[in-house]
């Protein structure tokens, strides 16, 4: 609290901070959290330039750190399409994908040209799976929006969609096998046990045998 008024979250995002960006205008990628490479960043202007030119239809990737309270991934996106594309005329050919990178969420808008090509499903399929597949294996920004960009030039070229990543399933290795420690430290325990018998029944063997001799 400053003066009387809750402090404002530190670097919020809100869609007025974005640069405006209209249709036609040859710009892709807006990586306002820096994690995408120079060099990834270039591969995704071109893949999403070529997919323009070829076909009309316009992806656009947006990142960033923080939103404003009570702003959502999916309530950005929203609001930041329609600040772009103010018309439906403007909005039919764009796709407009964007990752917090604070919390890891994403949000996915469509025209309505587009999800004649696209359907929903598979739009929320790229942003929930393509995307958050990288992100859950260790942040990987750049695969993501790598991932994210075939597919979606690849189903917006009228090819058939490619689907998810397949997510394999880790064998614990560990929980099946005993390893070479385990089995050494078992082996050690059972010699422990075995001289510990030994030490113990041969002096009471002998005490009995020799009690019988003297007896006899």
């Amino acid at each position: 609290m400053i003066g009387g008024f809750l402090a404002a979250p530190a670097y919020a995002t809100g869609v007025y901070e974005m640069p405006i960006v209209s249709a036609g205008e040859p710009t892709w990628v807006i990586d306002k959290s820096e994690v995408i490479s120079r060099l990834n960043e270039g591969a995704l202007s071109n893949t999403l330039e070529e997919l323009a030119k070829k076909t009309g239809n316009e992806v656009r990737l947006v990142t960033f750190r923080r939103l404003d309270y009570g702003e959502t991934a999916t309530s950005f996106a929203k609001g930041l399409f329609k600040t772009w594309y103010p018309t439906p005329e403007a909005q039919a050919n764009q796709t407009l994908l964007v990752i917090d990178t604070l919390t890891n969420t994403t949000g996915i808008v469509t025209g309505e040209t587009v999800k004649s090509i696209m359907p929903d499903e598979i739009a929320d399929s790229v942003a929930s799976e393509t995307v958050m597949v990288p992100l859950r294996e260790d942040n990987k920004y750049n695969q993501a929006f790598l991932d994210a960009s075939v597919r979606l030039a690849t189903v917006l070229s009228g090819e058939p969609d490619p689907g998810p990543p397949v997510v394999e399933d880790k064998v614990q290795v560990a929980g099946t096998f005993t390893t070479a420690e385990e089995t050494d430290t078992k082996n050690s325990t059972i010699w422990v046990v075995v001289l510990l018998i030994v030490a113990t029944v041969v002096p009471m063997a002998t005490y009995w045998f020799y009690q019988s001799y003297s007896g006899g």
